[in-house]
């Protein structure tokens, strides 16, 4: 019979309730479910190594900032992004898919440090100061980014809206 420490069943619950969400923000961070799923595996081999001196209350924002860093990391490695004509799943629920698909790919084409900014301040609904953290970024830079990203998707949706995709 096999005794797990107590923190192990604590990893394991944590694991239960918040891989979905962060495999969500990997996705809205990197476009591409396969890599999402990497990202968040990724994560929680790094969660499970620092679990037992996690505080309570900042394993969520420690969970987030680690996800971050590996699309980083990851796009920096990558340097090139290939969209797909159709996507794997649909979205749930009564989204219109060419909407959703034409944000994915407004979201694809911003600069990495751009769209970690968009993906966690509207996405995820995170305060600025937690963003510039989670970045390691002034909140200036993080108001100037977003912004910048934001203007830089109202043009490929203008455009878009002009050329009918």
């Amino acid at each position: 019979m096999v005794v797990r420490a107590d923190w192990e069943d604590q990893f394991v619950e944590y694991f239960r309730v918040r891989a979905h969400p962060l495999r969500r923000l990997a996705y809205s961070l990197c476009g591409d479910w396969h890599t999402a799923e990497d990202l968040v595996q990724l994560t929680f081999v790094r969660l499970y190594r620092r679990w037992p001196s996690i505080r309570d209350e900042s394993v969520d924002a420690y969970a987030r900032q680690i996800v971050v860093n590996a699309f980083l990391t990851h796009r920096r490695a990558r340097r090139r992004e290939s969209l797909m004509a159709d996507p794997p799943e649909r979205p749930a629920g009564g989204d219109d898919p060419a909407e959703s698909l034409a944000v994915r790919r407004a979201l694809a084409d911003l600069a990495p440090r751009q769209r970690a900014a968009v993906v966690l301040r509207y996405l995820e609904d995170l305060p600025v100061a937690e963003v510039a953290a989670l970045l390691g970024i002034s909140e200036g830079t993080v108001k100037s980014q977003t912004a910048r990203a934001i203007q830089s998707m109202r043009g490929a949706f203008g455009a878009a809206a002009l050329t009918g995709e």
